[in-house]
């Protein structure tokens, strides 16, 4: 019997070390309906010992958000992300790799954090394409008019894309995939839950297509901006 509690102690001692183990980057996706948003939590330790935290939402073009407080007792983590009104707690596994918990922001999700394996990319520029630059077009939504501009760049890993929404007061929302197939075109952001499909015309001076979020389509003209 003696043995058997030596090993469950061993056991307890070895899960909260662990836990401790905090700081690092932690990835995690957040759904929320038809929007899905990648999260990326840096921890880091300060000369104190304490932990301190920046959040990244990467869908929304939003980098080192200021996490007020953040706390670890035994396996349970929480903070708190007061400029975005959102609190999270979940508990740090066993092995340190995973912490599972909920994300509150006037409604509660599920949000799971796993350790980041690899950094961040990021996109070195290459040849500009025929599409590279500013497209704007307007969404007439019944209720009013919607600017979106669309910021089309190419890069060593193909096409990528970030969009304003100028009526909105939003700019720099990352699309989360680019497809080009001859003149077809294909941008998706999931961090909002839109996706645009249109074809791009002979002068290549317009671009004739269709925005959908959720159960709404409504036809999107892009035109090529002004500089």
């Amino acid at each position: 019997m003696k043995h058997i509690v030596t090993i469950l102690i061993l056991t307890a001692t070895a899960a909260l070390v662990h836990a401790q183990e905090i700081a690092g980057e932690w990835q995690g996706t957040l759904k929320a309906g038809i929007a899905e948003l990648r999260l990326v939590l840096h921890i880091n330790k300060d000369t104190s010992g304490g932990l301190t935290a920046t959040l990244d939402s990467l869908d929304q073009g939003a980098l080192g958000i200021p996490v007020k407080t953040v706390s670890l007792k035994n396996s349970r983590l929480t903070f708190d992300v007061a400029a975005v009104q959102g609190t999270y707690e979940g508990t740090v596994a066993a092995d340190g790799k995973t912490i599972s918990g909920t994300w509150s922001q006037g409604t509660s999700l599920p949000l799971e954090f796993k350790r980041a394996t690899t950094p961040i990319k990021t996109h070195k520029p290459a040849k500009a394409t025929d599409i590279d630059g500013a497209w704007e077009g307007t969404l007439d939504t019944g209720g009013g008019a919607l600017r979106l501009v669309f910021h089309i760049t190419n890069t060593e890993d193909g096409l990528i894309a970030m969009m304003d929404s100028p009526d909105q007061g939003a700019k720099g929302i990352p699309a989360s995939s680019v497809t080009r197939n001859g003149k077809a075109l294909k941008i998706e952001a999931k961090g909002i839950g839109g996706t645009f499909e249109g074809q791009i015309s002979e002068n290549l001076s317009a671009i004739d297509g269709r925005w959908s979020q959720g159960e709404i389509t409504l036809p999107l003209m892009l035109k090529r901006a002004k500089p």
